[in-house]
């Protein structure tokens, strides 16, 4: 049988937007990897089966660019000869007027006019592969678009009318084919979405009976369906704790850690199934993680839709990637049965493997994260400076001894998130690695981590916060504890005298950056060195959903700067000089990346008024900002040796706080907040 010979790379043409549709973008597939430690999302194609495929029809190269259209799409002007194809949600599709069918080659001359029309009942997302790929250049390692960010794509933004873009020579070795109907997806308003049990399921997090519960009931999506994650309504989880401790005053909150794309995110009692823009880290408990081969249903959860989270065993997650695979390649269905979707009864709350520890070495913990993501968690769920220094120095040894098949490492407070390619390396294998790393590093005591005190300008109390707490409480939640003044939530959760203290406290705090990409963008997460200014609160219940760029919160006991624009928890204090330089100069020893922060550098805000932060940030990019950062060392001997000597009144100053936290739970209970 002769094979056919693939066509000549197509001349390139450019694709004029004549109408846009509602959001439509450039992306790819996988997306942005190896960006996750500093809150780079991947990004790429929400539904990612759709754009593969779409990309095999046309016979283009696995991770050409192509356009996601959500709900409605765009009407295109190719000014040259194309071959397109058209994949996803059922949308009526034209070519210059005429009805042209979907996941099939479409083959246009100079001229031509493509209109994608309005999803047609199932499902959300539609997706358009032009031969040789949408032309545009690459941002950290992708052409994808994260329109938060605004960099990738097409100008880091949706298209508009007027847009002219590019097509390229990305093509693969194949014959452009159509994929035949029993290949095609299957969409639906009722769903059944394959997770594995994990990283934070029962015992631990959830009861026994809450954790059946969590995988029995039926979900509804909200209508909020970003690409940051998919907001679900169903029933109240059913906690195994009272609270989170100095990680937040909802058992939802725990100390921050890398998430996995796909995971269930509790933020409070509200699941959010984060998507390829939601962010990298964060302090919610995250009791199942959607496979990778059901990732792409993630993509057409449309508002209304009900779903099933239904756990599934390892051998059938890694029999539904090698069935997404098979239809990738040779455009053809798997075969019957193949990658079925079956609830399977094993329950082990998402543990992989637990070592008990010894002196100068902490007890670890071995997580499951869906099928790409293993979760290491150090020691007890405390805030405690020497389980992050081991991860520091955790993380620094699987960068120098990593094999190929890890993707991207994302520390955490007391944890680091490892993502890996499950076709070429196991979770256990996964998991041999880090306790292999974890046997070669010294006794912590003897941990020493080179850093940098950083002084950061601060606006107290931000109009601009100010503004993002008044939105809230018009369109989220006028009732919640925290309002109207953040900052007097913090002062009575905490115990203190006034407001001016609240101030005084943050000012004269010295934070330690334990945490980068907390909210996107080389985001900081920190905590005081010193525990006696160590401010402990709780995070919005639910999220916010606007939070302006570079605000500063505290949440728990660690404050963030926020990098961008987006959805948020913490409790504002006030706003900041950026922390992300794409496309200008960084502040500080490496002008060459765009994040300006490290892990273990210290934090010191001095005050400016609100006029004076407007000025420095429009400096910030353009003409540049001078920071005063200076060397330091972090020693854990060091630090433990101080905790010793003022143990006195770090634990009178905690008794009080403690006090008052427990006073402010009361009154959650009597007013029904915690349910």
């Amino acid at each position: 049988m002769s094979v056919p010979t693939p066509p000549a790379p197509p001349r390139p043409c450019t694709v004029e937007v004549i109408e846009a549709g509602l959001f439509t973008t450039v992306q790819d597939s996988p997306g942005r990897l190896g960006y996750w430690m500093v809150g780079v999302p991947p990004s790429g194609a929400m539904d990612d089966r759709s754009l593969r495929l779409a990309n095999r029809i046309v016979a283009n190269s696995a991770d050409a660019a192509g356009l996601e259209c959500t709900v409605t799409g765009p009407t295109l002007r190719f000014t040259g000869p194309a071959t397109i194809a058209v994949t996803g949600a059922p949308v009526p599709v034209t070519v210059d007027g005429r009805a042209a069918p979907m996941w099939s080659t479409l083959e246009l001359v100079a001229g031509s006019i493509v209109s994608i029309g309005r999803v047609a009942g199932l499902g959300l997302r539609t997706y358009v592969a032009v031969r040789g790929g949408i032309d545009v250049a690459e941002v950290l390692g992708s052409r994808a678009t994260f329109t938060l960010g605004g960099f990738g794509g097409h100008e880091g933004r949706v298209l508009e009318p007027g847009d002219v873009l590019a097509t390229g020579s990305d093509v693969g070795p194949h014959v452009p084919s159509p994929l035949p109907p029993a290949a095609w997806p299957t969409f639906a308003s009722d769903w059944t979405v394959a997770v594995r049990e994990g990283p934070h399921a029962a015992p631990d997090f959830l009861t026994a009976e809450g954790f059946e519960a969590f995988f029995s009931a039926t979900w509804v999506v909200q209508s909020h369906v970003a690409r940051t994650g998919i907001r679900l309504d169903g029933p109240t989880p059913q906690w195994a704790r009272e609270d989170g401790g100095e990680a937040g005053l909802h058992p939802s909150n725990i100390h921050d850690t890398g998430y996995a794309f796909g995971t269930v995110d509790l933020t409070g009692d509200t699941p959010v199934i984060l998507g390829p823009d939601g962010p990298s880290l964060g302090g919610f408990t995250c009791p199942a993680t959607v496979i990778s081969s059901e990732r792409w249903k993630l993509g057409q959860l449309a508002p209304g839709d009900r779903l099933r989270l239904v756990p599934v065993s390892g051998e059938e997650a890694e029999a539904g990637r090698a069935s997404s695979l098979h239809v990738t390649r040779h455009l053809r269905a798997a075969g019957r049965g193949s990658g079925r979707v079956s609830s399977t009864t094993v329950r082990d709350g998402g543990v992989l493997d637990k070592v008990t520890g010894g002196p100068g070495r902490p007890d670890a913990v071995y997580r499951r994260s869906g099928d790409q993501f293993v979760l290491v968690e150090l020691g007890e769920m405390t805030l405690d400076l020497g389980l992050r220094a081991r991860i520091h120095a955790l993380d620094e040894w699987l960068d120098a001894n990593r094999p190929d098949a890890i993707v991207d490492a994302t520390p955490g407070v007391r944890s680091m998130l490892v993502q890996f390619d499950p076709d070429v390396m196991r979770a256990d294998e996964v998991v041999a690695l880090l306790q292999k790393g974890d046997d070669e590093l010294p006794p912590s005591d003897e941990l020493e981590i080179p850093g940098r005190v950083v002084h950061l300008p601060l606006s107290w109390e931000d109009p601009s916060t100010l503004e993002a707490i008044r939105r809230y409480m018009s369109v989220v939640r006028d009732d919640a504890p925290w309002c109207p003044s953040n900052i007097e939530f913090i002062r009575r959760v905490n115990g203190l005298a006034d407001h001016d203290e609240v101030r005084r406290t943050v000012f004269d705090a010295r934070y330690l950056v334990v945490g980068l990409g907390d909210v996107y963008l080389g985001a900081p997460v920190a905590t005081p060195l010193d525990p006696r200014h160590r401010l402990v609160t709780t995070k919005y219940n639910p999220a916010r959903t606007w939070t302006p760029e570079n605000a500063v919160g505290i949440g728990g006991a660690y404050l963030c700067i926020y990098g961008m624009e987006g959805p948020g928890g913490y409790q504002f204090v006030g706003r900041t000089v950026p922390v992300w330089y794409l496309g200008c100069d960084t502040p500080g020893a490496e002008p060459e990346v765009p994040w300006m922060l490290r892990n273990f550098d210290t934090l010191r805000f001095h005050p400016v008024s609100a006029e004076e932060l407007l000025d420095l940030r429009a400096r910030a990019r353009t003409t540049g900002i001078d920071i005063e950062i200076e060397p330091t060392t972090f020693r854990l001997a060091e630090h433990r040796a101080f905790l010793a000597d003022n143990a006195e009144s770090i634990t009178e100053f905690r008794t009080r706080q403690q006090a008052a936290f427990a006073e402010e739970r009361a009154r959650w209970r009597a007013s029904g907040e915690l349910r």
